[in-house]
């Protein structure tokens, strides 16, 4: 047995039979036993790693908690990094630091003394860190590093068509490393799934951060005197005053990321002590089109909301928080009713996403364009669909509901935690519970909650206890399923990959327009909602747990109740 399966034998991490095993699969397949035990699920990379630091005395490293652009290059033969899946942290004392996951590889030791005349220093770290790490570096070689960034001026000789204008981005208008970086950022962002991009200055430092599946990370930490170039750059091409760095700005510009898609970035500054923050965000128009399956509803849920829209008049309210997908799913409803024969007009603080056949209109609080300036122009249009990108006040309030009352399909979000606390939120911006009884036909709320990698999950036991106190009923706990646990591999973020939604799709039944006359609670309405066989947000997401596409952690975390 090879040194690696007698070290974890030893230390009664795995018995001899479940190594021996092991060891012969990856020979058959032609891969390090480190490898197998992780893709086998007999033991988790961090444990693993752990075992291996203490068995051969060397450190242990979290890879995630150093930036990989600031890392050398040129120290060791890249062939034999990729060989034996090292990573060059440094050097020390003319000894070479490398980050490995099988500090027991003596070919691999041998080889790099060989080649360097040095000695090495092993650190330890988790195998599926380790091969992220190598697949990132190997990604940016050959894009410019960060130490390219000079004191140079910004090149401003050319400028990069704005949203206002037909063209896509041009990235090969200015070859530049401030260019070049965006550029590989931006590309970047997009194939990794982000929906947002950080550019934070602080005194001594620049960041760069990803939100990916609702999640910040950070991706790059270039030096800061790049912050007034990469600002200048972004201002320019997203159409904002470049001179103006007192106030904050919105802008709008596209990215070609091929011969066929095209998204849209719709960009935020805001002055800070240490200048401009910058944040981007990207605007996928195929997500509206996606489909109602694509978005995670169940059957029953799906089937409500479906007759909703269906319906010639009435107010449909999508509620959430920022982020929660209330947009994407107000744009699939859209795209369902989208039809020749319907005349359909929109209103947003800004439109997000870009749909043919509907009419779009920006709020411009400047020019005195409101929500409800715009919907009382609407009403002068002849439209069939009404789609308000959010209820903020009484007066767009009671325009949108009556507009609902006079033969007009309406659609709009509101800012509550779940769907039977969005009427009583309406009743305390001043709406009469008759106007909101008369009007309101349908509320969702909704979560967007973290995937579960299906390559890395794994199945675990959690005592019946702890499964009731979540929410679970005595029926749902038969014994024929069990929750799954992120594990994290090198396809997924952690052991999470990509969104779906919890719902809580809420009719307003007679019974609940009764309570709404009388004035009733939330807590009232949320009970009949349960009789009426509306599922909370809770019990949503823990069908979903049930199913095995997301965690339970992640489902508490979303629904506080």
């Amino acid at each position: 047995m090879a040194v690696l399966g007698q070290v974890l034998v030893a230390s009664g991490k795995l018995d001899k039979a479940t190594a021996q095993k092991a060891m012969k699969v990856a020979l058959g397949q032609r891969k390090s036993l480190v490898a197998e035990l992780v893709d086998s699920g007999a033991m988790s990379p961090l444990n693993l790693a752990q075992t291996l630091a203490q068995a051969f005395v060397a450190p242990l490293l979290d890879l995630s908690s150093i930036q990989l652009a600031a890392l050398p290059h040129q120290l060791l033969d890249e062939r034999i990094c990729k060989e034996y899946q090292l990573l060059v942290l440094g050097e020390r004392n003319h000894a070479l630091v490398i980050a490995t996951a099988d500090p027991s590889n003596q070919e691999a030791t041998e080889k790099i003394k060989f080649a360097t005349q040095r000695n090495v220093d092993w650190v330890v770290v988790e195998y599926d860190k380790l091969v992220y790490a190598l697949k990132a570096q190997t990604q940016a070689a050959g894009t410019p590093a960060t130490s390219e960034f000079g004191d140079s001026a910004f090149d401003g000789r050319e400028f990069i068509q704005a949203i206002n204008t037909p063209s896509p981005v041009d990235t090969a208008i200015d070859d530049s490393p401030v260019v070049r970086f965006l550029q590989k950022i931006l590309f970047d962002a997009v194939a990794m799934g982000a929906s947002d991009l950080h550019f934070e200055p602080y005194e001594l430092t620049y960041r760069v951060r990803f939100r990916i599946d609702g999640h910040l990370r950070e991706i790059a930490s270039p030096p800061p005197t790049i912050k007034e170039r990469l600002a200048s750059r972004i201002k320019v091409i997203s159409g904002m005053d470049i001179a103006e760095k007192r106030v904050p700005q919105d802008g709008r510009m596209k990215l070609k990321v091929s011969p066929e898609k095209t998204m849209d970035l719709r960009v935020s500054t805001l002055p800070t002590l240490f200048g401009e923050k910058i944040v981007i965000r990207i605007l996928d128009p195929s997500s509206a089109k996606l489909g109602i399956d694509a978005l995670g509803y169940e059957e029953a849920e799906k089937q409500r909301l479906l007759r909703a829209i269906a319906r010639p008049y009435g107010m449909i309210l999508v509620t959430g928080p920022t982020g929660s997908g209330k947009t994407v799913s107000l744009y699939t409803c859209l795209n369902l009713l989208n039809q020749p024969g319907v005349n359909i007009a929109t209103v947003e603080d800004p439109s997000e996403i870009n749909m043919p056949g509907v009419n779009q209109v920006n709020v411009n609080d400047k020019a005195g364009l409101s929500f409800a300036v715009a919907l009382k122009s609407f009403l002068r249009q002849d439209p069939d669909i009404i789609m308000v990108g959010e209820i903020r006040d009484l007066l767009t309030a009671d325009i949108a509901l009556k507009a609902a009352q006079t033969g007009h399909l309406v659609l709009s979000t509101v800012h509550t935690n779940d769907a039977p606390t969005t009427l009583t939120r309406m009743r305390h911006m001043g709406v009469q519970a008759f106007n909101i009884a008369a009007s309101v036909i349908l509320i969702t709320a909704q979560r967007l909650a973290r995937r579960l990698c299906v390559k890395c999950k794994e199945a675990f036991d959690l005592p019946k206890e702890t499964l009731l106190e979540s929410g679970f009923k005595e029926e749902d706990i038969d014994g024929t399923w069990k929750p799954y646990r992120p594990v994290g591999c090198t396809e997924c973020n952690n052991g999470y990959k990509g969104r779906i939604g919890i719902y809580q799709v809420m009719p307003i039944s007679d019974a609940i327009q009764a309570i709404i006359l009388r004035d009733g609670s939330a807590l009232e309405i949320a009970a009949q909602s349960e009789r009426d066989g509306v599922k909370s947000l809770r019990a949503s997401g823990l069908s979903k747990v049930k199913l095995g596409l997301t965690s339970l952690e992640e489902v508490l975390a979303l629904t506080n109740e």
